[in-house]
Parts: structure tokens; sequence; C-alpha cells
């Protein structure tokens, strides 16, 4: 009998042990399942950064072939691959026809970035920052103030030679801000020896990576993204993010728009204060066109000197022509136009948002243009390839 006891003893507790260990690897799971940051039903929650993301898949790191595309487009920048640039990857795919825009802008702004990343000495890749940045919108102004396609504040803009005054905001211009802002990452990588981390300053600037640095004992962005400000945390996921839609958006069945802005161009120097509508009336130019090639003019006055010439875009072709209309551009037809021009509002957006981590796009709502002349301002935002939007967080 005693040993029937024994052994019913013996039996309760090896079942009460496998129920405890049972229960042990079931916590275990859960607390696995929280530090990889993805639910079963897709969401990815990022604990540090404080914010939520619907992926599409509940185990992300099975899209091996993500990774294995990034690898084969990376270039001088790393171009890792997580849990937080796959969200970043399936949030861009759900905005079919933004991505569908802004690669048909590519074919105007690109070559510009190129041009200027290579005499600069920095990675061509580099380039896709912009579309974060602005969605490769001149006009666009961040709430803060932050403007032009690569928004530079100010303060940097003035440090980076860009120039601002009451007719000309070269922020805005592609060519100017474009040089400028690969100054900055150019010193930023000599500074930090890191591309990722040079981004990273383009978005929080470099004191504050600098001081993510020091607390985290590291230098690679992955080790010091939890010391970072949230809206960095989640910048360089986009970038990432972003190079890889821009590479491979024919797989992901997403169609290029056509550009809207005139591929062909050339400049001239003015070296007096002239006017876009004049320009547009004594070269038979399109007004609309003309202020989408210069975006840096939010007046539509080009103030040039003969001490300091100002640089105007116009259509190819059309240079011969401007040289031959010198003496009518000053005739009283320009003077007249000049005048009622001085009392017209310059082109501005009426509504700026805050950024949330680059995640929702940069700029909700766009640029309005108010009235000017007889711009149409549905053809010209139509032809600029902008979109307001409305009605999101």
């Amino acid at each position: 009998m005693k040993q029937f006891l024994l052994i019913v003893v013996v039996v309760c507790l090896v079942q009460f042990s496998l129920a405890g260990n049972a229960a042990g690897h079931k916590h275990q799971y859960r607390a696995k399942q929280a530090e990889c940051c993805v639910t079963p039903n897709g969401v990815l929650h990022d604990s540090e950064g404080g914010r939520t993301v619907k992926t599409s898949t509940s185990g992300i790191y099975r899209n091996n072939i993500y990774k294995k595309r990034l690898d084969s487009i990376s270039k001088d920048v790393q171009l890792d691959y997580n849990e937080y640039v796959q969200a970043e990857i399936d949030n861009y795919l759900t905005q079919r026809s933004d991505i569908s825009r802004e690669i048909g802008l590519t074919r105007y702004y690109f070559p510009i970035y190129e041009k200027a990343f290579r005499e600069a000495g920095i990675p061509d890749e580099i380039k896709y920052l912009s579309i974060v940045e602005s969605q490769l919108n001149p006009n666009a102004v961040s709430r803060v103030g932050a403007t032009g396609p690569w928004q530079f504040m100010s303060s940097t803009a003035r440090m980076y030679g860009l120039t601002m005054d009451e007719y000309t905001d070269e922020r805005r211009d592609p060519v100017q801000s474009s040089y400028a802002a690969a100054a900055y990452l150019k010193d930023a990588y000599e500074q930090f020896g890191d591309w990722l981390l040079a981004i990273a300053s383009y978005n929080c600037g470099k004191d504050n990576v600098i001081r993510a640095i020091e607390e985290a004992g590291s230098s690679d962005f992955w080790a010091i993204r939890p010391y970072l400000p949230a809206e960095t945390r989640g910048y360089v996921p986009c970038y990432i993010a972003m190079t890889y839609v821009m590479n491979y958006y024919h797989l992901h069945r997403i169609e290029p728009q056509s550009c809207n802005i005139l591929l062909k161009t050339d400049t001239v120097q003015v070296d007096k204060m002239i006017s876009l509508n004049s320009v547009s009336h004594v070269l038979s130019i399109d007004l609309n066109q003309l202020t989408i090639l210069n975006p840096s003019y939010p007046r539509m006055l080009v103030n040039g000197s003969p001490s300091s010439p100002k640089t105007l875009v116009i259509p190819a072709g059309a240079k011969a022509k401007y040289i031959g209309s010198y003496d009518l551009l000053n005739s009283e037809l320009a003077a007249s136009d000049l005048q009622s021009i001085y009392n017209t509002p310059r082109i501005q957006p009426v509504e700026k948002r805050t950024p949330l981590h680059h995640r929702m796009r940069k700029f909700e709502n766009l640029v309005h243009y108010k009235k000017i002349h007889s711009a149409n301002d549905a053809n010209l935002i139509a032809l600029a390839g902008i979109k307001t939007r409305s009605g999101k967080g």
C-alpha cells in the first residue's frame, strides 16, 4: 500500500512539473513575442518610438526576399533589413498613387541631385532621402519652417550658402538646395564615418547624434536608435524603405505617372528686375510651367542686377528668343507688369503639418496657391504634381 501511495505521489509531482514547464515556456514565448514587437494579428509596436504600425505579415523575417533585394542594391550606404524597415516598406506600398507620382517626378529632379552628389563625392542613393523629406515638392514647408525639396531650416540654409530674402528663397531651388544638402551630408559623414548616422543627423542635427552615441557607447545606428528623438528613430527606416520602393516598385505593380515638368530646359542670367509674367508674355511661355521651373522666386519676381545676376530656368530653345527680346523686357509693358506684381501676395503654403516619424508622409496637406494674375490655380497644382490632402491625423 505504501508503495502504491509513493507511486501516486511521484506521478502527481511529475505532472505538476510538466505543467509548470509548459506555463513557463508559454510565458517565455509571449515575452519573446513582445520583444520582437510583432503580434499575431500583424501589428508592429515600437516601444521605443512609441507608435504602432500595421504590417502585412505576422512573421516579417520570413520575407527574406526583401533583405536579398536590399542587399543587391546596397552600395555605399548600408541598407539594413529589420522589422522597422519592413513596416515602412509595407506603409509606402499602401500609398500607391503618391509613389506613382513621385516616380514620375524623379525624371526631372534626380538628374539634378545626381550631378550635385557626384560633384560633392557622396553616394548617389542618398537622392531618395528627398522623397522622404518633401515628396519632391519644392514648395513644401513644414510647420516649423523647414522649406524646399531638402527641407532646410533658415539657419542651416544660411550656413550652407543659400540665399533667402524678400524675393528669393534658394531652399526651394532644386539645384542650389541639392548642393547644400550634399555639403551637409558630406560634413556629417566626415564627422561620424557612417552614412546612416549622417542621414540621421540630417533629421535631428549632429548634436543629438553625438549625444546618442555617448549614451549608447556605440557608433552603430541601430544601437543608438533608442537614444535618438522619436522622429529620427523612424527616419532612417523610412529612408531604407523608400530606397527599396524606388528600386522595386515594378515588382509591386506600381506604374509611374508621367512627369508634368518640362525635362529639357535652359538657363539665362538675369541682370535686372523682371517678372515671370513678363517673360511668359514676351517669350510665349506658359506661366504655370515657368513658375514650376523657378520655385525659388515666390513673388514671381526675378530680382537680378548687374552686380548680382539671377538664374532663370526656361524651356529649351527659348534662350535665343530671350536674348533677342532683351529690350522688350525693359519696355513699358514690362514696367507696368512689374508694378502690378509688387502688390501681389507671394506663393506660399497655407497649412503646415508636423511630420509623424515621416510614416504618414511629411506633408499631409501640401500647397495651395493663391490666385496670381490670370494663372489658373488648379492647372498650376496639377502641373506641379501637387495634391492637397486633409482629414488625416
